[in-house]
């Protein structure tokens, strides 16, 4: 007698029906990092509904989440110091990495320059983007609109708190189609020996609490410090991005959260000011909370 068996379907996982990708950021060149293009990563729904048990708090947590996913880039472009090698033209970029890479990201504002890319000049650019793994190589150029379009790059430099590096690429070509070999966006690799190596940095979720006392909110720009043991400090960081945001938070009675990267594992003391000015820059302190976050955002 034949026995025959039939074999039970595998089971498929199940996708969720929905996904929630907040922003709240500006997609404009002269608000925020200046960028017009951001990636997003979905959230748990209760990042973005608002219900009577978190008194809308967890509106003002928008974002952290997916912050506390995503590497933050900081890019140094530096412009060569020959005859005509700035540019009017409009550069991008794209980080490649072992997982994935960043697609094409524009370097809209500068940092350092009102009139990016300039003879000689250094501009400073910051990338957001989910883990795209280590860094292995980019791709620069730009889209030979405007006057002065031609660009001699002389390096890129990439700082990566999150993967503890920073990478050097060194160029040292025209960009340009009436120049070296026409080429205007080059594929450029890390020099290995330029490459500078460090702890990797974690986030941590700040939540400062401003007093419930008349006269308590500020409007100046509030700066934190954190420090660590062995002498290790983080930069006076403004946890407002904007003018804007030092409007919109550290009202009376509010209670508002930032990302800061870390020092590691222990925090001995912070310092928390502002800098004064402006007609409402005295600020009632009642406390901060600090939670090192784990790279799954928890």
């Amino acid at each position: 007698r034949l026995l025959t068996s039939r074999r039970a379907p595998r089971e498929q996982p199940v996708a969720p029906f929905s996904y929630y990708f907040p922003c709240q950021r500006w997609l404009a060149v002269e608000e925020d990092d200046g960028q017009i293009v951001r990636e997003l990563v979905p959230v748990d729904e209760a990042f973005v509904k608002k219900d009577s048990e978190n008194d809308g708090q967890s509106l003002a947590t928008l974002g952290l989440e997916q912050k506390a996913k995503s590497t933050t880039y900081t890019v140094k472009v530096k412009t060569g110091d020959k005859k005509n090698a700035g540019t009017d033209a409009n550069v991008s970029i794209t980080l490649y990495g072992s997982k994935d890479d960043t697609g094409i990201v524009g370097l809209k504002a500068s940092k350092i320059n009102k009139n990016k890319f300039e003879r000689g000049k250094v501009d400073e650019f910051t990338v957001e983007s989910v883990d795209i793994g280590d860094l292995k190589k980019i791709k620069i150029g730009h889209d030979n609109k405007g006057n002065s379009t031609g660009w001699f790059l002389e390096w890129v430099e990439i700082d990566a708190p999150s993967l503890g590096q920073c990478l050097k690429f060194p160029c040292g070509r025209w960009l340009d189609k009436s120049e070296d070999d026409g080429a205007i966006e080059r594929i450029i690799f890390p020099a290995e020996l330029q490459t500078t190596e460090y702890i990797p940095f974690v986030p941590y979720e700040i939540t400062v609490y401003t007093s419930d006392i008349f006269g308590a909110g500020t409007d100046a720009d509030v700066f934190i410090v954190l420090y660590g043991s062995d002498g290790i400090c983080t930069q006076q960081k403004s946890l407002c991005l904007n003018k804007r945001e030092q409007r919109m938070y550290f009202e009376r009675n509010s209670v508002n959260q930032f990302i800061v990267e870390d020092v590691g594992d222990i925090i001995e003391k912070i310092r928390i000011g502002h800098t004064g000015g402006g007609l409402n820059s005295g600020w009632h302190l009642d406390r901060v909370a600090i939670r090192r976050l784990l790279p799954n955002g928890k």
